[in-house]
């Protein structure tokens, strides 16, 4: 994840008031994306799913 602006070749959401922008080709690929922020004993951040494979597996979704 990176802060950035739209682009031509961009699919942009809005979700209560927070932009998002993936490269439409990379959104096509890996739809559908799940955002979430999240809490944990080891900190607060973003968990970002989508369904795309790990690499070196056969799994059908990834959570980074």
């Amino acid at each position: 994840m990176a802060l950035d602006g739209p682009q031509g070749d961009d699919e942009v959401f809005d979700d209560d008031g927070i932009t998002y922008v993936i490269d439409r080709e990379l959104f096509e690929r890996v739809k559908p994306i799940r955002v979430d922020f999240v809490t944990t004993y080891m900190g607060s951040g973003f968990s970002v799913s989508a369904n795309m494979p790990r690499a070196g597996s056969h799994a059908s979704s990834c959570t980074c």
